[in-house]
């Protein structure tokens, strides 16, 4: 059966393939977003649709019955919801892409798969298809002259299963997320309730000045990867935090921002003059995330400087906590060692037309001896 579909009036194409196997093509043309300009290049779709084997046996009534169990089953798989445009990488550049939603009732599938196994070779007839077009589709994305700005990158290798876990629940959370021109990306907002009942797991959080287990230990991987991007693409950041002891997965001091409900959020105000659109990108292969930024380049210039770490502080012996998993005389590292200190990063951003404006983001992080897992019993614990 082939399948094109058109704006007006899609048109199937029905053939047999053996006798109880009904082949669907159909040809799509969908529109995609590269250097500002939009291309329409075909996408070809291929499916086999299975019938009962004694079906040719069958009365009526059953025949019927089971070619609209079929017809129920072409439709769901066929039809497909719209989406609105996302990018993705491709060569030096990226593509975005929409996708537009199709819906064909089991009714109509039915009446093709009727048309296709009582006729011999291929049969050509109209099928009802509803378009539905994206909210946020390519043409769209195109006259709003969105682009990449800049992304953030960071690595969490060597995380444990629920750090990974929670880093990943975070990303989904803002990924895909859209903010108005002039409006404030809140990150604790977006993110919504961090509990297990919304998908996170406990994990080790630094809060009060000791670690303990709360739902979603590790997402602030997720918000220091979004601030990394917000600060190279020049956005204004009312709201960031630096967390209050070095965090070794961030590396370079001064580039980590960290969440909490109720006390510390990240907020990236969309300076554009058109929509932002978040996007993350998670490899627990090669434990890295990756959060890019996509709007309308304004043509502004951004440059980011690192201080040294002044008034340093040498880290004090750790920490010692319970564990009920480990067995007498065993010992595990929980959370390692880091030196205290100052830092600044500076950013200048300059915008054809406008002064030039200087942003200074510090972190004081006090020292922290880590923390070490022991046996119960133990005096140290």
């Amino acid at each position: 059966m082939n399948c094109r579909i058109w704006p007006l009036l899609p048109i199937l194409a029905l053939s047999t393939a053996g006798a109880l196997t009904v082949q669907v093509r159909w040809s799509v043309p969908e529109p995609r977003l590269l250097q500002g300009q939009v291309q329409r290049p075909t996408e070809h779709h291929t499916l086999t649709v299975r019938l009962p084997p004694d079906l040719p046996g069958r009365d009526p009534a059953a025949r019927a019955a089971a070619l609209r169990g079929a017809g129920a089953t072409l439709a769901d798989r066929v039809s497909r919801a719209p989406q609105d445009i996302r990018f993705r990488p491709a060569g030096d550049g990226w593509v975005g892409a929409a996708r537009t939603g199709w819906t064909v009732t089991p009714a109509a599938a039915q009446a093709a798969l009727s048309t296709a196994v009582t006729r011999a070779g291929p049969v050509n007839g109209p099928v009802t298809v509803t378009l539905t077009a994206p909210v946020r589709s390519v043409r769209w994305a195109a006259g709003q002259r969105l682009t990449h700005l800049r992304g953030g990158e960071s690595n969490f290798s060597g995380s444990p299963d629920f750090r990974v876990h929670n880093i990943r629940v975070g990303a989904a959370r803002l990924h895909g997320q859209w903010t108005a021109p002039g409006g404030t990306l809140d990150f604790n907002a977006l993110t919504g309730l961090v509990s297990a009942a919304r998908g996170f797991r406990p994990g080790y959080v630094l809060a009060g000045g000791s670690l303990r287990l709360e739902d979603g230990g590790g997402i602030c991987q997720v918000s220091t990867t979004l601030f990394r991007a917000a600060l190279r693409a020049g956005l204004p950041i009312p709201e960031r935090h630096a967390h209050s002891v070095q965090v070794a997965y961030y590396g370079q001091p001064g580039l980590d921002a960290a969440v909490y409900a109720g006390s510390k959020n990240l907020r990236v105000r969309n300076g554009t003059g058109a929509p932002l659109l978040v996007q993350f990108r998670c490899d627990t292969r090669a434990g890295t995330l990756r959060a890019d930024l996509f709007g309308r380049n304004d043509g502004r210039t951004v440059r980011v400087e690192g201080a040294p770490m002044s008034r340093v502080q040498m880290a004090p012996g750790p920490a010692f906590m319970r564990a009920p998993d480990l067995a007498r005389g065993e010992t595990r590292r929980i959370d390692m060692p880091a030196p205290g200190g100052v830092t600044l990063i500076t950013r200048t951003v300059t915008r054809p037309g406008q002064a030039t404006r200087t942003d200074r983001f510090r972190s004081e992080y006090r020292p922290w001896g880590g923390v070490i897992a022991v046996p119960p019993g133990d005096p140290r614990g």
